[in-house]
């Protein structure tokens, strides 16, 4: 029974989308930083010039106030220049970041829209329950995830920059342009040795995220049991729904007996109904077929409705056991059929 209940089996496939419908999914927050990154790095690159000349212009439209007299309407128009200037050179980034953001997401789990997440859950606030998530194997691999980017991150990039550093006092004889050249450079340099971490951290980060959420989502084999039992239904609801089948079967094949030509008996453990239309038909067609009580059900019926009763007991058991119903009759049995069917119209005839 122990075994039963020890998460050991692979989720199945059900409870891995029951899992996404309920908006959890396993999702690398590094991945999705590299991917924001690179699109960061390549759109600035792309939109240093257009972000270029509005600085300039913003630098341009300082200097020109240098002969003005500050009042308080000039602090707002300087103001309103400064901050209108500012989004139009960070709004396009920013956009190519969000879109980033999203696509870096959907790359790695697709398409996914679920308000179950935001419909609150009160035993998520249960101080136990909390406790033992602070303190679980999870909570620590996090924080040493990002101890450890931290500490190596900061650490390349202070050494990077300290060498940019020394390079200062040359820089300051250049002329605007050229500093904001330098600063592109090393920016761009700066941000291809974070992206190359960052690369490092998200491989092994998409690695170590695939890898506990499906351990989360492992299954004892009790659920698994259970999960089967529910996917294929209850074995007794199973039963009663086959035995209503049977029951409507049944109905409908007495229904077709009065339009019988013949039936052939054992005659009492056997009773197998048989029809012939030579338009429609290439060969008889058994259209009701029965042992015991629906054999003597059958009988009735065809006593009943003015239906021909032939007693040929090697006839109907073969009929029974070979002929399936609505199914025509095989061609080692039409000498038989075509007997009794030739004996069931003379006796019309002579009705």
């Amino acid at each position: 029974m122990a075994d039963d209940q020890e998460k050991t089996e692979e989720p199945t496939q059900k409870k891995i989308d029951d899992a996404r419908t309920e908006g959890n999914v396993p999702k690398s927050q590094d991945m999705s930083g590299l991917f924001t990154l690179f699109v960061a790095i390549l759109g600035f690159l792309m939109l240093f010039g257009f972000i270029e000349e509005h600085f300039f212009n913003l630098y341009r439209y300082y200097y020109s106030l240098f002969s003005h007299e500050f009042n308080r309407e000039l602090i707002f128009e300087i103001t309103f220049v400064t901050m209108r200037e500012v989004l139009i050179m960070i709004i396009p980034l920013a956009l190519l970041v969000a879109i980033a953001g999203v696509a870096a997401s959907f790359a790695q789990f697709g398409f996914l829209f679920t308000t179950k997440p935001l419909i609150p859950d009160f035993k998520k606030i249960d101080p136990i329950k909390g406790i033992k998530n602070l303190v679980s194997m999870k909570k620590l691999i996090e924080s040493i995830k990002i101890t450890l980017k931290s500490f190596i991150t900061l650490g390349i990039g202070f050494i990077f920059f300290f060498m940019f550093i020394e390079e200062l006092p040359l820089v300051t004889a250049f002329g605007l342009n050229d500093q904001l050249l330098w600063l592109r450079d090393k920016a761009i340099i700066l941000a291809l040795v974070m992206l190359l971490i960052t690369f490092v951290f998200a491989l092994a980060d998409i690695i170590i995220v695939r890898k506990q959420y499906f351990s989360q989502l492992k299954m004892s084999k009790q659920e698994v049991k259970d999960e089967m039992k529910n996917m294929d239904g209850d074995p007794m609801v199973k039963a009663k729904i086959r035995q209503i089948q049977m029951q409507m079967s049944r109905k409908r094949m007495m229904a077709e007996v009065p339009t019988a030509d013949v039936v052939i008996t054992n005659p009492t453990h056997y009773a197998v109904a048989i029809r012939y239309k030579e338009d429609k038909h290439r060969a008889p067609v058994v259209v009701a077929k029965g042992m015991n009580q629906i054999a003597l059900n059958i009988k009735k019926i065809a006593r009943e409705n003015g239906v021909h009763i032939v007693q040929n007991p090697p006839l109907a058991r073969s009929l029974y056991a070979e002929v399936d119903l609505d199914a025509p009759i095989p061609e080692s049995l039409f000498q038989a059929v075509a007997e009794v069917l030739a004996y069931v119209y003379k006796m019309d005839k002579k009705r």
